[in-house]
């Protein structure tokens, strides 16, 4: 009897090899699947899709960390001068502002990305993230054209922002949908590889000017430097997306030629692109994903962020060994926190056991929460809740930790803020339902060969009798 014959009993070992998408195939509503419902992935193009992705990724957060590392410079150079807390707490406002049109760039970008397609709304994020950067470069210091230096240096900040709204959300959503449902966790972990390898590059580059230069060269030029290289990176950025194609499950979607999963049968009324029924359907599940992302970005942007400027400011640590601590570390989890006793040695070891605990989201994130929110929906959830919680919790890290030290006195306030989150980010996860090697919400299963897509065709039939 053919393998494509919906009455054939499932083949026992077929069943044993791959247990878990064959309960999400025998749990659907929809009518039975059929051989080009199922998406075989070519797997050359996947890996050309997770490079591209991830290379892009990279660019974009090597943008937006510059800005992080240069935090006490820019402090000195955009503010009016006098006490240095003051300077610094400055700085890290217009950090934040950056995080607070965020949730408008989700808002904007994820449903024009739901509507016309992940790959042109990826390639218009990265023009505008290399824009806002390579525009910072240029700006006149507070000493040449008064506070129009900060007016300038906070809208392109929020240009910064606006488009990063668009960047995660989609990067995510796009190896996701690219990946075989297997290997969606695997593939997803290179995202978070990608945006390691930006902070590493930034921090690098500023770690080697402050090396190179002294604090008057940087603050009169210096800083200028890695915001201007934005611009070459941006375009080789821009170049790799329009490269790709658009994913395989979009183009299912928007042709209309495919039966999807049961879970989609409660979604199909959703347009794409439908901003108001994001909120109105799937506000439970955008609640969700705003707190796991909020106890996610506020150790990530602790760590990567504001570490730097806690080792000099606070603990009285060189701009350049604080840029190279972080900078092994962030090797390191690339491969594969908080102690009290002084020294090089000591501080490097609490920063890498905190980073080991945040690779342990880095590597899941990415694959977890695109499979929270179904198809025709899942670049502009995903970009509303991210970007609301990084709003909130992440862009804000640096300068509360920062207020909290100088109103407490307490140099443990980044732990006690880190603990805070891993328990809001506890009940989360225990609130989630498992997507490991499950299809997408509102798609058709994706595997890696033809053997794979015969072999879920017979699993609509009766349990085979062992």
């Amino acid at each position: 009897m053919a393998a494509s014959d919906p009455h054939q009993a499932a083949d026992p070992d077929a069943v044993k090899r791959h247990p878990t998408l064959f309960r999400a195939i025998r749990k659907r509503r929809n009518p039975p699947l059929r051989r080009t419902d199922i998406t075989v992935t070519d797997d050359a193009a996947v890996k050309r899709a997770v490079k591209a992705a991830s290379l892009g990724n990279a660019m974009e957060w090597f943008d937006f960390g510059i800005y992080s590392y240069l935090a006490v410079t820019l402090g000195h150079v955009f503010f009016p001068s006098g006490n240095d807390t003051t300077q610094l707490l400055s700085s890290f406002a217009t950090f934040a502002v950056a995080f607070l049109v965020r949730p408008l760039g989700g808002m904007f970008f994820g449903p024009m990305g739901d509507k016309l397609g992940r790959k042109k709304v990826l390639a218009l994020t990265m023009i505008l993230m290399a824009v806002g950067t390579f525009a910072i470069g240029l700006i006149p210091s507070y000493d040449t054209i008064g506070v129009w230096a900060a007016v300038l240096l906070i809208f392109f900040r929020m240009l910064q922002g606006f488009s990063t709204g668009g960047e995660y959300g989609g990067a995510s959503t796009f190896i996701a949908e690219y990946a075989p449902d297997k290997r969606r966790g695997f593939f997803g972990s290179f995202l978070e590889f990608g945006t390691l390898a930006g902070y590493v590059g930034a921090a690098g580059l500023v770690t080697a000017l402050y090396a190179l230069l002294t604090d008057a060269q940087m603050e009169a030029w210096g800083w200028r430097i890695p915001f201007l290289v934005a611009g070459p990176l941006g375009l080789v950025g821009l170049y790799l997306r329009l490269k790709l194609d658009e994913t395989p499950a979009f183009q299912k979607l928007e042709g209309g030629i495919a039966h999807a999963t049961e879970a989609a049968d409660s979604v199909e009324a959703t347009a794409k692109g439908d901003l108001a029924k994001i909120f109105r359907q799937y506000w439970p599940t955008l609640i969700l994903c705003i707190c796991l992302v909020g106890a996610y970005n506020i150790t990530d942007y602790m760590l990567l962020s504001y570490m730097p400027t806690y080792l000099s400011d606070e603990l009285g640590y060189s701009e350049t060994h604080g840029l190279l601590i972080l900078l092994a570390v962030m090797v390191f989890l690339m491969l594969i926190i908080a102690l009290r006793i002084d020294g090089i040695f000591p501080i490097t070891i609490g920063m890498l056991m905190l980073g080991l605990s945040l690779v342990c989201m880095l590597g899941t994130m990415s694959a977890a929460l695109p499979a929270l929110f179904p198809t025709n929906v899942r670049y502009g959830s995903l970009s509303v809740g991210y970007n609301l919680s990084a709003s909130i919790f992440g862009g804000t890290t640096p300068l509360v930790i920062t207020a909290l030290i100088s109103w407490t006195g307490s140099n443990l306030m980044p732990a006690y803020y880190a603990m805070a989150a891993a328990l809001i980010g506890v009940i989360a996860v225990a609130c989630m339902k498992e997507t490991a090697q499950q299809p997408l919400i509102g798609s058709p299963p994706s595997v890696e060969t033809d053997e794979e897509a015969a072999e879920l065709i017979q699993a609509q039939a009766p349990e085979p009798k062992f």
